[in-house]
């Protein structure tokens, strides 16, 4: 758990970090009435492929692609909200390397 943020209860957000391997899982509340009713909605950020090659692996494996963000802030940004086959909705993000290129390359 990141020291900063107690994670308490009703808060509208909680990351869990693994320390061992860098991998976080963000609970984050969001009113969303698209969602199915388990209401979960994960983030997916490849580590060890591109998002392109994360797309097709998903694919592959029975994910539907439910919309396709790439590039909707320009090249080298987005996202891809995909259904996995029991309709949980989930998205694949850059890569920690391509968004921190893509922030240096446009800052705020």
């Amino acid at each position: 758990m990141d020291p900063e943020d107690p994670n308490l209860p009703g808060h509208e957000e909680c990351p869990i970090h693994a320390p061992a391997t860098g991998h976080t899982i963000l609970f984050l509340e969001v009113p969303d009435p698209e969602l199915p009713e388990k209401r979960i909605h994960f983030d997916v950020l490849p580590r060890e492929r591109t998002p392109a090659e994360e797309v097709a692996w998903l694919q592959e494996r029975g994910a539907r692609i439910i919309a396709d963000h790439r590039g909707i802030h320009g090249p080298g940004s987005g996202w891809v909200t995909f259904a996995d086959p029991e309709g949980n909705q989930f998205c694949v993000l850059l890569s920690p390397a391509e968004r921190e290129a893509y922030l240096s390359a446009h800052p705020r």
